[in-house]
């Protein structure tokens, strides 16, 4: 039997990297044995996504990987940023690691940034979903059974409005022209709650809509912490 190469994930807590587990695993070439977070410590929530832990470890848990949570604190400096990214990667390392799975679409930048940060670590990046056209690609997370909403919106770019809705057929079609359908360049944010990913479905509901920084952020709160829907599957 070949051995496969292990694996983590970078875990967004959102739509992209969830969907990158689900399309690695049908490709059954590499072995996810855990994901990677960073969580701002000062609010207990994934950094930019605004999502609580407790929904996070849920999620981990529904999916089958164990957690490795990163805190950096709020307004991270790049140098503190990238020293604790570093000596998760290391540590991932040691384990036995040798890639990184990303939910990368398709900016250049960011790519490159991930290549430059792990050259020289024994880590490979690996980025499943890299060029597919975004449109089509919303419409495929959708079909494959992700749900998921929306936990954070950049109000330069859409009205606040959209934070908690669903990301679903309706809400592509309501979306901005300029918006790109996945959220690529940043206009929001997402936390997925169900999918062929999760062993079961999360209990989250909407909470309270809150404006802080630019954004806007939707509280999903965790209803049941220990039950869930099962899947059919």
């Amino acid at each position: 039997m070949t051995v496969r190469p292990k694996a983590m994930i970078s875990w967004s807590s959102g739509k992209d990297s969830a969907f990158s587990l689900h399309e690695v695993r049908r490709a059954g070439e590499i072995d996810v044995v855990g994901a990677l977070t960073t969580v701002t410590e000062n609010f207990g929530r994934v950094s930019i996504h605004g999502v609580r832990e407790e929904i996070l470890r849920a999620q981990l848990d529904a999916a089958g990987l164990p957690a490795t949570v990163v805190p950096i604190p709020y307004s991270c400096p790049n140098e503190v940023y990238e020293a604790r990214m570093g000596e998760a990667i290391a540590q991932a390392k040691a384990q036995g690691i040798t890639h990184m799975i990303f939910g990368d679409l398709f900016l250049e930048d960011i790519r490159k940034y991930r290549e430059e940060t792990l050259r020289g670590t024994g880590v490979t990046p690996v980025f499943p979903l890299w060029l597919r056209p975004t449109p089509q690609l919303a419409r495929d997370m959708i079909a494959n059974g992700l749900e998921t909403y929306i936990a954070t919106v950049d109000l330069k770019k859409m009205p606040a409005a959209f934070a908690g809705r669903c990301f679903d057929q309706r809400l592509l079609d309501e979306l901005p022209a300029s918006v790109d359908p996945c959220g690529e360049n940043g206009e929001f944010h997402t936390c997925v709650v169900g999918g062929p990913m999760f062993s079961k479905s999360l209990p989250v509901v909407p909470g309270e809509r809150v404006q802080r920084d630019g954004y806007a952020y939707c509280d999903l709160l965790l209803t049941a912490p220990a039950a869930g829907r099962a899947r059919a599957d």
